[in-house]
């Protein structure tokens, strides 16, 4: 079997994770499927997957070929339509993710205004507030708050922001405003959840002094969408980066308090955790569409924001 062939399939078993489903993907049966795996392990001697009877993950081996294989399989593509067409055509799929209220009040806009330039991408987006394994997969980029700690990925900024905490007016009138963060024990308060982890300590900084508080959740949602709207329906006070409720704080339906505080969900003093960026496998050899994509959103957060 040729090197090319084995490289499309290995693609299709980190995407599909699993090996009886890359075969349904490609029409390859159970056995073929695994003796091709078995024979490019010992091709090349290191272990690509650890596998379980429910799961698949990459060595550190298999996360490398799975780049590679990726950028190959990209740069066929994009020469076939060169010899076919005589040009390089912007076409092909773009498997994107962000959180959910950015995902819905920016992001859709803007792959909409994209594919009016280039109707032969296919979008894809996936919308949840958990960082993903952008390496495993098979996504092209994230968007997320703060950066990755992986030296695979390449991070650019889109636009600056700050976390704030906000409520709407109907609350503060009801339980009053916050003054000074330990305040904030005798508020409802509206709590994420990510990666399982329940994040109901608040860091504050201000001139002189850093602290922690634990509020007391009147709710959790791992959504940040539902936190904002749990928000503005007066349930309780959230915390957010300012670029998800900038229209909702301009028109006054959620007003911001404590203001004098840096605020974060960590106790890192920084605020570049709230800044929003676009993260990407680091490759030699983007494929066009990605490319001009990232180009794309940078200058239209730079022009909106």
């Amino acid at each position: 079997m040729d090197k090319f062939s084995d490289m499309t399939l290995f693609v299709s078993i980190v995407k599909n994770q699993g090996l009886a489903a890359a075969g349904r993907e490609l029409g390859l049966s159970p056995a073929t499927v695994t003796a091709r795996m078995q024979a490019l392990e010992s091709r090349y001697g290191v272990k690509l997957l650890n596998r379980s009877t429910r799961h698949i993950s990459l060595t550190d081996a298999g996360a490398m070929y799975h780049q590679s294989c990726i950028d190959i399989i990209d740069r066929v593509k994009e020469t076939e339509n060169i010899l076919h067409t005589g040009i390089i055509e912007v076409r092909g799929t773009l498997k994107i993710c962000a959180p959910r209220d950015i995902g819905k009040q920016y992001i859709s806009p803007i792959i909409s205004e994209f594919c009016e330039l280039y109707p032969d991408v296919i979008p894809y987006l996936y919308l949840n507030d958990n960082l993903s394994n952008v390496m495993e997969s098979g996504l092209d980029l994230v968007i997320r708050y703060g950066e990755l700690a992986d030296s695979n990925l390449v991070s650019r900024k889109l636009v600056s922001s700050q976390r704030v905490l906000c409520a709407s007016p109907k609350y503060l009138r009801k339980r009053g405003t916050p003054i000074i963060p330990q305040d904030l024990v005798n508020h409802d308060c509206l709590v994420m959840v990510r990666s399982n982890e329940e994040l109901k300590t608040w860091y504050f900084q201000d001139a002189e002094h850093r602290r922690a508080i634990t509020v007391i959740p009147k709710r959790f949602s791992d959504d940040g969408e539902i936190i904002r709207q749990w928000a503005l329906d007066g349930i309780g006070i959230a915390m957010k980066s300012y670029i998800d409720v900038q229209e909702d704080i301009k028109t006054q339906r959620l007003v911001t308090v404590l203001n004098a505080y840096t605020k974060n969900f960590n106790s890192s003093t920084s605020s570049a955790g709230a800044d929003l960026n676009v993260i990407y496998p680091s490759r030699q050899h983007q494929p066009k569409r990605l490319r001009l994509f990232v180009d794309f959103l940078i200058a239209h957060f730079s022009e909106n924001t």
